[in-house]
């Protein structure tokens, strides 16, 4: 049986993927589909053996996307692609969703049910599914969804403090995401720490979109994004949490509606909202470093509320072991991860600084002093490899004979 897999990130205007082995880190084929359903041209990027490409889109839309991926893998015959299934990222699963499924109709149906909750989301990967199903025949399709690690949590910790009819009627709830990416880290450290079943860690997932985790023996305790991947930490573009009255304010004052001020917390605050510059931390660490003082306090502020994330999810913890930081800023960005253990000497968290600005990029690294009680993670995150590796498990469990046959 092939053990390759066709990773599908499907959004509204752009699809991500990537073919993975299942014990592989580097892809065989990777790329997007960018433009969508856009007045502009579409066009599509194939990554493969170090050489990249990049055309036309005829169609722009994601069923042309699908196809194109179809047809490199048809007409690339020296790739020796073959495929046993395909994984796809779906954001929200709601409470329907604890883990990873084989697609069918009543997954696609359940998909759809949370799509209220996701509107931005959920329908393009319901897109995404059935044009993959059209286009790749009998191939089996699994749903790895981000909410699904943090099913995990207490009603304590989920539930809103609103009136309780809003969670029993319409579900209104914190679900968090990033579940794939802290389910990665987390098997990762297993691996580095044979007493981790009975350890609690913090994840700082950083980039673009950031958040935080607290673990307690592997399991999801609490997070930072809610019902949306608005709350919690100032991100690029997005606000994190503030005083829920500032919206009604800001559209009042703006004269917008109260979807076009969300619009604004969604996709011109955080980062690129303070600095006035960009939402990208490389670019702002640049004109830090050359005396920007905008680009400063957007690093600051960034910082700051990253470390008041990670100490507040601390609180459902008895004891702490590791601190992990990943994504693109958390792998990549010396200063924020100074700057945010810099804000945690009150809970014992030491850095290394040495080692610190000098981690081999891509690697596994402990930064923290030899001595640390806490241990500093570095841990590259693979979202696409555990979509894959998910995939793979079910096809194989899905095929497996009857202990009665």
């Amino acid at each position: 049986m092939s053990h390759q897999v066709l990773v599908i990130n499907c959004g509204s205007s752009s699809l991500k993927f990537a073919v993975l082995g299942g014990h592989s880190n580097c892809p065989i084929l990777e790329g997007i589909a960018e433009r969508l359903d856009s007045p502009e041209q579409s066009f599509i990027t194939f990554k493969h053996n170090g050489a990249k490409s990049v055309s036309a889109l005829p169609g722009g839309d994601h069923q042309a996307a699908v196809g194109a991926i179809k047809e490199w893998i048809h007409n690339n015959k020296s790739a020796a692609i073959q495929l046993a299934g395909i994984g796809h990222r779906v954001v929200h699963g709601g409470e329907l969703f604890s883990e990873s499924v084989i697609v069918d109709e009543r997954v696609l149906a359940g998909i759809e049910q949370c799509a209220n909750i996701a509107p931005l989301h959920n329908p393009a990967h319901i897109k995404g599914i059935k044009e993959a199903q059209k286009q790749f025949g009998k191939l089996p399709h699994v749903a790895v969804f981000d909410t699904a690690f943090h099913q995990t949590l207490s009603a304590d910790q989920y539930l809103y403090p609103i009136p309780m009819r809003l969670y029993r009627e319409h579900h209104f709830r914190k679900y968090g995401f990033h579940g794939t990416s802290y389910r990665y880290i987390s098997m990762q450290l297993a691996e580095l720490s044979p007493t981790y079943g009975k350890q609690n860690a913090l994840i700082a997932h950083l980039g673009n979109g950031a958040s935080v985790c607290a673990i307690s023996g592997g399991v999801s305790v609490d997070t930072s994004m809610g019902i949306t991947p608005l709350e919690g930490l100032m991100m690029g573009t997005r606000s994190g949490s503030l005083d829920p009255s500032l919206l009604s304010f800001i559209a009042h004052a703006e004269q917008l509606s109260m979807d076009e001020a969300l619009n604004i917390l969604n996709k011109d605050s955080g980062l690129k909202g303070i600095s006035e510059k960009s939402n990208d931390c490389r670019t702002l660490e640049m004109a830090q470093a050359s005396g920007d003082t905008q680009a400063d306090l957007a690093l600051t502020m960034f910082a700051s509320r990253a470390a008041k994330h990670l100490a507040s999810v601390a609180t459902n913890l008895e004891s702490l072991e590791h601190l992990i930081f990943t994504g693109g800023i958390g792998e990549n960005s010396a200063l924020i991860r100074s700057r945010i253990c810099q804000r945690l000497k009150t809970l014992g968290i030491i850095l290394d600084e040495t080692k610190n600005e000098s981690v081999p990029r891509g690697e596994i690294s402990c930064i923290a002093p030899i001595n640390a009680v806490i241990k500093v993670w570095i841990i590259p995150t693979n979202e696409e490899l555990l979509i894959a590796q998910d995939t793979l498990h079910l096809i194989n469990k899905s095929i497996e004979p009857s202990p009665n046959t």
